[in-house]
């Protein structure tokens, strides 16, 4: 990480939910990685008790149960040291922008909790996988094959046109 140049601090973070529906679904545990422009670090993780029932394949995907979050804070109690604990942070993470931010946005909307998500930067790590890693026929064959895709060489063919019509 020492190769951050940072202007500020940078959270890297991660959520656990009951469900993908960013509208109405709920954090189940939530990890933040914070790190300041001088490199020194802070993390902040907590399981967190949804208030309402984790559904079964959610349950497979995370490992988390009602019973593993039955005695945890509820997001609405957790909100405002979340809040204070991203103050002017940039943030970060993987699917980030199209779920995890929206999802802890609506979060914070739900506890009555007001973090202004308005100058921040989001840097979103699939989108730079994306751009790095080509997604082409190519570089899948390369992938899960090992080896190069050879397209064959059509052979030329050559049109005589009349010269009179």
């Amino acid at each position: 990480m020492e190769n951050l140049n940072l202007e500020r601090p940078l959270a890297f973070f991660d959520l656990e939910t009951t469900g993908v529906n960013v509208a109405t679904d709920r954090i189940v545990e939530i990890s933040v990685l914070k790190i300041f422009p001088d490199q020194s670090k802070n993390v902040f993780t907590e399981k967190v008790n949804p208030t309402v029932p984790i559904p079964q394949q959610s349950t497979d995907v995370h490992g988390i149960s009602d019973a593993d979050v039955a005695d945890c804070p509820t997001f609405a109690e957790l909100a405002p040291a979340l809040a204070e604990f991203l103050t002017d942070c940039d943030l970060a993470g993987f699917n980030s922008n199209r779920f995890d931010i929206p999802l802890l946005y609506e979060e914070f909307l739900r506890a009555g909790v007001d973090v202004d998500f308005k100058n921040r930067r989001f840097i979103d790590v699939q989108n730079i996988f994306h751009k790095m890693e080509q997604r082409t026929l190519k570089a899948a064959y390369k992938f899960y094959c090992e080896k190069d895709l050879k397209t064959p060489t059509a052979p030329r063919l050559t049109l005589k046109l009349p010269t009179r019509f």
